[in-house]
Protein backbone atom coordinates (compact mmCIF):
# COMPACT_ATOMS: atom_id res chain seq x y z
CA UNK A 1 0.00 0.00 0.00
CA UNK A 2 1.28 3.35 -0.92
CA UNK A 3 1.65 6.34 1.63
CA UNK A 4 0.88 10.10 0.42
CA UNK A 5 3.16 12.12 1.99
CA UNK A 6 3.65 16.15 1.36
CA UNK A 7 7.56 16.20 1.45
CA UNK A 8 8.21 19.42 0.17
CA UNK A 9 5.65 22.52 1.43
CA UNK A 10 4.67 25.43 -1.27
CA UNK A 11 7.40 27.76 -0.27
CA UNK A 12 10.01 25.38 -0.75
CA UNK A 13 8.84 24.27 -4.06
CA UNK A 14 8.85 28.26 -5.54
CA UNK A 15 11.86 28.45 -4.22
CA UNK A 16 13.01 26.30 -5.83
CA UNK A 17 11.77 26.89 -9.17
CA UNK A 18 12.43 30.32 -8.72
CA UNK A 19 16.03 29.87 -8.25
CA UNK A 20 16.53 27.34 -11.18
CA UNK A 21 14.70 30.16 -13.48
CA UNK A 22 16.90 33.08 -11.95
CA UNK A 23 20.27 31.33 -12.62
CA UNK A 24 19.32 30.27 -15.98
CA UNK A 25 18.55 34.12 -16.57
CA UNK A 26 22.03 35.17 -14.85
CA UNK A 27 23.94 32.25 -17.28
CA UNK A 28 22.25 34.20 -20.21
CA UNK A 29 22.64 37.84 -19.17
CA UNK A 30 25.93 37.18 -17.94
CA UNK A 31 27.21 36.01 -21.28
CA UNK A 32 25.53 38.32 -23.32
CA UNK A 33 27.03 41.37 -21.44
CA UNK A 34 26.35 45.15 -22.72
CA UNK A 35 22.88 46.16 -21.78
CA UNK A 36 21.88 42.97 -20.26
CA UNK A 37 24.21 43.34 -17.48
CA UNK A 38 21.65 45.64 -15.67
CA UNK A 39 18.82 42.30 -15.66
CA UNK A 40 22.37 40.89 -14.81
CA UNK A 41 22.24 42.78 -11.37
CA UNK A 42 18.85 42.04 -10.90
CA UNK A 43 18.66 38.38 -10.85
CA UNK A 44 21.44 38.87 -9.07
CA UNK A 45 19.68 40.53 -6.49
CA UNK A 46 16.67 38.29 -6.73
CA UNK A 47 19.03 35.32 -5.97
CA UNK A 48 20.17 36.70 -2.73
CA UNK A 49 16.36 37.41 -1.70
CA UNK A 50 15.83 33.63 -2.32
CA UNK A 51 19.03 32.30 -0.56
CA UNK A 52 18.09 34.54 2.70
CA UNK A 53 14.98 33.25 2.43
CA UNK A 54 16.18 29.54 2.28
CA UNK A 55 18.33 30.32 5.23
CA UNK A 56 15.46 31.33 7.18
CA UNK A 57 13.34 28.63 5.94
CA UNK A 58 15.79 26.00 6.88
CA UNK A 59 15.11 26.63 10.33
CA UNK A 60 11.03 27.61 10.06
CA UNK A 61 9.75 26.02 7.13
CA UNK A 62 8.12 22.13 6.62
CA UNK A 63 10.24 19.30 8.53
CA UNK A 64 12.08 18.18 5.48
CA UNK A 65 12.86 21.39 4.01
CA UNK A 66 14.18 21.97 7.32
CA UNK A 67 18.44 21.69 7.20
CA UNK A 68 18.29 19.44 10.21
CA UNK A 69 16.33 16.65 8.32
CA UNK A 70 19.35 16.53 6.13
CA UNK A 71 22.08 17.23 7.62
CA UNK A 72 23.42 13.77 7.97
CA UNK A 73 26.75 12.60 9.57
CA UNK A 74 29.32 10.97 8.02
CA UNK A 75 28.54 7.40 9.19
CA UNK A 76 25.19 8.37 7.76
CA UNK A 77 26.82 9.16 4.28
CA UNK A 78 28.65 5.98 4.44
CA UNK A 79 25.83 3.72 5.01
CA UNK A 80 23.63 5.45 2.03
CA UNK A 81 26.35 4.66 -0.41
CA UNK A 82 26.86 1.25 0.71
CA UNK A 83 23.30 0.67 -0.02
CA UNK A 84 21.89 0.52 4.09
CA UNK A 85 19.48 3.62 3.40
CA UNK A 86 18.16 4.94 6.44
CA UNK A 87 13.92 5.40 5.94
CA UNK A 88 14.45 9.15 6.05
CA UNK A 89 16.78 8.97 3.01
CA UNK A 90 13.80 7.98 0.79
CA UNK A 91 11.49 10.96 1.85
CA UNK A 92 13.07 14.33 1.79
CA UNK A 93 16.70 14.89 0.72
CA UNK A 94 19.13 11.64 0.88
CA UNK A 95 22.65 12.23 1.73
CA UNK A 96 23.95 12.91 -1.62
CA UNK A 97 20.96 15.41 -2.65
CA UNK A 98 21.40 17.34 1.07
CA UNK A 99 25.49 17.79 -0.30
CA UNK A 100 24.18 18.76 -3.27
CA UNK A 101 21.98 21.29 -1.81
CA UNK A 102 24.93 22.62 0.71
CA UNK A 103 27.18 22.78 -1.72
CA UNK A 104 24.49 24.93 -4.34
CA UNK A 105 23.44 27.37 -1.33
CA UNK A 106 27.32 28.17 -0.62
CA UNK A 107 28.40 29.07 -4.13
CA UNK A 108 25.56 30.91 -5.25
CA UNK A 109 26.38 32.63 -1.91
CA UNK A 110 30.25 32.90 -3.03
CA UNK A 111 28.91 34.39 -6.14
CA UNK A 112 26.29 37.14 -5.01
CA UNK A 113 28.90 38.30 -2.48
CA UNK A 114 31.47 38.22 -5.14
CA UNK A 115 28.72 40.21 -7.34
CA UNK A 116 27.74 42.56 -5.24
CA UNK A 117 31.84 43.98 -4.59
CA UNK A 118 32.99 43.05 -8.28
CA UNK A 119 34.48 45.66 -10.44
CA UNK A 120 34.80 44.23 -14.49
CA UNK A 121 36.15 47.87 -15.40
CA UNK A 122 33.88 47.53 -18.76
CA UNK A 123 30.35 47.49 -17.86
CA UNK A 124 29.11 46.67 -14.61
CA UNK A 125 29.70 47.54 -10.82
CA UNK A 126 28.51 46.25 -8.32
CA UNK A 127 26.84 48.01 -5.72
CA UNK A 128 29.28 47.93 -2.77
CA UNK A 129 33.03 48.33 -4.68
CA UNK A 130 33.27 51.23 -2.96
CA UNK A 131 33.51 49.91 0.10
CA UNK A 132 36.43 47.12 -0.83
CA UNK A 133 39.98 48.41 -2.06
CA UNK A 134 40.28 48.16 -5.75
CA UNK A 135 42.68 45.22 -6.30
CA UNK A 136 39.76 43.23 -3.69
CA UNK A 137 36.94 44.25 -6.30
CA UNK A 138 39.00 42.84 -9.28
CA UNK A 139 40.09 39.90 -7.69
CA UNK A 140 36.14 39.38 -6.89
CA UNK A 141 35.34 39.53 -10.29
CA UNK A 142 38.04 37.62 -11.06
CA UNK A 143 36.50 34.72 -9.26
CA UNK A 144 33.02 35.71 -10.32
CA UNK A 145 33.96 34.80 -13.97
CA UNK A 146 36.75 32.44 -13.73
CA UNK A 147 35.78 29.87 -10.92
CA UNK A 148 32.47 31.24 -9.72
CA UNK A 149 30.29 30.34 -12.67
CA UNK A 150 31.49 27.13 -13.74
CA UNK A 151 31.03 25.92 -9.71
CA UNK A 152 27.61 26.94 -10.41
CA UNK A 153 27.27 25.59 -14.44
CA UNK A 154 29.09 22.23 -13.08
CA UNK A 155 26.58 21.94 -10.01
CA UNK A 156 23.54 22.16 -12.25
CA UNK A 157 24.91 19.62 -14.79
CA UNK A 158 25.50 17.39 -11.77
CA UNK A 159 22.28 18.22 -10.79
CA UNK A 160 20.18 17.63 -13.76
CA UNK A 161 22.79 14.67 -14.43
CA UNK A 162 21.54 12.87 -10.79
CA UNK A 163 17.90 13.12 -11.39
CA UNK A 164 17.99 11.34 -14.67
CA UNK A 165 20.24 8.57 -12.88
CA UNK A 166 17.51 8.34 -10.42
CA UNK A 167 14.99 7.90 -13.29
CA UNK A 168 16.90 5.26 -15.11
CA UNK A 169 18.70 3.48 -12.45
CA UNK A 170 15.88 3.34 -9.81
CA UNK A 171 12.98 4.36 -11.56
CA UNK A 172 12.47 7.14 -9.07
CA UNK A 173 10.91 10.94 -10.36
CA UNK A 174 12.67 13.18 -7.78
CA UNK A 175 10.77 16.26 -9.95
CA UNK A 176 7.10 15.34 -9.72
CA UNK A 177 7.06 15.67 -6.07
CA UNK A 178 8.98 19.28 -6.46
CA UNK A 179 6.32 19.94 -8.88
CA UNK A 180 3.22 18.72 -6.90
CA UNK A 181 4.75 18.44 -3.24
CA UNK A 182 3.67 15.14 -2.28
CA UNK A 183 5.52 11.86 -2.93
CA UNK A 184 4.29 8.10 -2.78
CA UNK A 185 5.93 6.07 -0.02
CA UNK A 186 5.97 2.18 0.81
CA UNK A 187 6.17 3.29 4.46
CA UNK A 188 4.63 6.13 6.06
CA UNK A 189 6.88 8.95 7.14
CA UNK A 190 6.01 12.39 8.62
CA UNK A 191 4.43 15.06 6.56
CA UNK A 192 5.58 19.00 5.67
CA UNK A 193 3.62 21.17 7.01
CA UNK A 194 2.19 22.78 4.34
CA UNK A 195 -1.06 25.32 5.70
CA UNK A 196 -2.44 29.03 4.68
CA UNK A 197 -0.29 30.30 8.04
CA UNK A 198 2.95 28.96 7.11
CA UNK A 199 2.30 30.46 3.04
CA UNK A 200 1.64 33.56 4.91
CA UNK A 201 4.75 33.18 7.29
CA UNK A 202 6.67 32.01 4.38
CA UNK A 203 5.53 35.58 2.25
CA UNK A 204 6.19 37.46 5.58
CA UNK A 205 9.84 36.05 5.09
CA UNK A 206 10.18 36.73 1.91
CA UNK A 207 9.46 40.27 1.72
CA UNK A 208 11.79 40.69 5.02
CA UNK A 209 14.41 39.20 2.98
CA UNK A 210 13.57 41.30 -0.49
CA UNK A 211 13.89 44.73 1.93
CA UNK A 212 17.35 43.34 3.43
CA UNK A 213 18.72 42.86 -0.08
CA UNK A 214 17.10 46.65 -1.20
CA UNK A 215 18.57 48.12 1.57
CA UNK A 216 22.23 46.32 1.13
CA UNK A 217 22.28 47.56 -2.87
CA UNK A 218 21.18 51.17 -1.63
CA UNK A 219 24.32 51.05 0.09
CA UNK A 220 25.85 51.37 -3.11
CA UNK A 221 23.91 54.55 -3.64
CA UNK A 222 25.23 56.73 -0.36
Amino acid sequence: MAHRVRVWDLPTRLFHWSLALCVVFLVITGYRGGDAMTWHARFGYAVLTLLLFRVVWGFAGGHWSRFGSFLYAPRSVAAYLAGRAHPDHLVGHNPLGAGSVFAMLLVLFAQVATGLVGDDEISFTGPLNRFVASSKGLAATWYHKQVGQWLVIGLVVLHVAAIAWYVWRKRETLVRPMVIGDKELAAPARSSRDDARSRLAAAVVLAVCAGIVWWIVSLGNG
